[in-house]
């Protein structure tokens, strides 16, 4: 199966996507959707639609999986970061993908194996996992690789514990 990760953000959205069997994966490709802070709300957000539009185009994966949002303190940062997560859940079920969530708990022990595992800890494991020569950069691209490989091994029980939406 193909995957797509997505860590959603206004400023930066992280993106990976990898090639899984449920016992091993492999990278397809990783990056980010950055839009400039001088746009208007709305403006940014259709980058971040369109661009996710074109790769699900380009790549075919054959599910989504997406970060889900941990509350903040920053009560208009969140706001931003879930109105990104939005519509980049609305990108995959207009693609005809199933959808996946995870929390950020769920990501660091499907891929590391601690729930309370440290940032560096699942980028390393990220690198290691996918068989690369360095971590993924910008953090955000690995933290969507975490969200990929995480649905990965989450195998068939994902429908059980997460929403899914078609």
């Amino acid at each position: 199966m193909r995957i797509i990760g997505i860590d959603p953000g206004l400023a930066t959205t992280g993106y990976g996507i990898v090639d899984s069997d449920g016992y091993s994966s492999s990278l397809v490709s990783f990056g980010c959707i950055r839009t400039d802070a001088q746009l208007e709300g709305p403006e940014r957000l259709k980058i971040i639609y369109n661009d996710l539009h074109s790769l699900l185009a380009e790549y075919q994966p054959t599910i989504m999986a997406v970060e889900k949002l941990f509350f903040s303190r920053n009560i208009s940062s969140a706001m931003q970061v879930g109105e990104a997560r939005g519509v980049a859940v609305l990108a995959g079920c207009n693609a005809g993908l199933p959808v996946c969530e995870y929390t950020p708990l769920q990501v660091k022990q499907a891929v590391v194996g601690y729930g309370r595992a440290e940032k560096q800890q699942v980028q390393h494991m990220v690198r290691f996992l996918l068989a690369l020569n360095a971590i993924p950069r910008p953090d955000d691209a690995a933290d969507a690789l975490a969200v990929a490989i995480c649905h990965a091994h989450s195998g068939s029980s994902f429908g059980r514990r997460n929403k899914k939406y078609v």
